[in-house]
């Protein structure tokens, strides 16, 4: 079967009733490609990001409403600082790159992670790439970079700890409404799929408060070999689970 006949039998096989509304990607393995190819590392890092443009485009060609996708996370400043440069350059470039075609495909960008971490010309990038997409409202694409799980849980509990001491809320106000609007996530569904290509099997403190029931899905391809296809294997799959949420199947059955 030719490759186009299988992208189109795979579209045709998706239940577009049963779409994840949010689909979280950890973006792993590039390194590792440009390895494999005797290739600097840098080249896979440039091959991540054409994979980071085909998931953006299927994502809003199918109708999902949110993707995340971690990018460069708080443990990542330990990499060579000629490795880090050289991912903040990407991300730069991959901002200015994209405006024009977010604009286009009505995409609008989002940010997860602590922007005071960052350079003075990426949050410049970034603040304008987001002003830029503001008005748009087909998809919304997260990009989490200085971003680490447990870190946003803490900077959320400052939050709420200020408030409190602001007595903007008593501490008997607090639930997990009130803390999940101190996430960075604030007013987003939580993911329902998280995809982690490359092997590895964890979440590596990514969406760590969103993720309590999310689906998980591993894949041994390194990213930059993540296609249209695997990814619509991953929902696929997604689609074939059952997510119960605590509840029997008896009691899903009668609802």
């Amino acid at each position: 079967m030719a490759q186009a006949e299988i992208y189109d039998d795979l579209i045709a096989k998706l239940d577009n009733q049963r779409l994840p509304a949010h689909i979280a990607i950890i973006m792993d393995g590039n390194g590792r490609w440009a390895t494999a190819r005797h290739l600097p590392r840098n080249a896979g890092h440039r091959a991540g990001a054409e994979a980071l443009r085909r998931s953006v485009e299927l994502c809003r060609e199918i109708g999902i409403s949110i993707l995340t996708v971690y990018a460069f996370s708080t443990e990542n400043w330990q990499r060579p600082n000629e490795e880090v440069g050289f991912l903040m350059r990407l991300f730069i470039q991959y901002l200015n790159n994209e405006v024009a075609l977010m604009n286009e495909q009505n995409i609008r960008l989002g940010f997860l992670g602590d922007k005071s971490g960052l350079s003075r010309p990426v949050q410049e990038a970034l603040d304008q790439a987001q002003e830029a997409t503001a008005h748009n409202g087909k998809m919304l694409l997260n990009i989490a970079v200085n971003y680490g799980g447990r870190d946003e849980i803490l900077r959320a509990v400052r939050s709420t700890a200020e408030a409190v001491k602001e007595k903007r809320i008593s501490p008997k106000d607090i639930d997990e409404a009130v803390f999940a609007a101190c996430l960075d996530t604030a007013g987003q569904a939580d993911p329902d799929l998280l995809i982690r290509p490359s092997g590895e099997m964890r979440i590596s403190n990514f969406l760590l408060w969103q993720s309590a029931y999310t689906e998980l899905y591993f894949s041994d391809l390194l990213w930059p070999d993540f296609g249209k296809r695997d990814l619509l294997t991953a929902i696929l799959e997604y689609q074939g689970r059952q997510r119960r949420f605590g509840k029997t199947e008896e009691q899903l059955a009668k609802e």
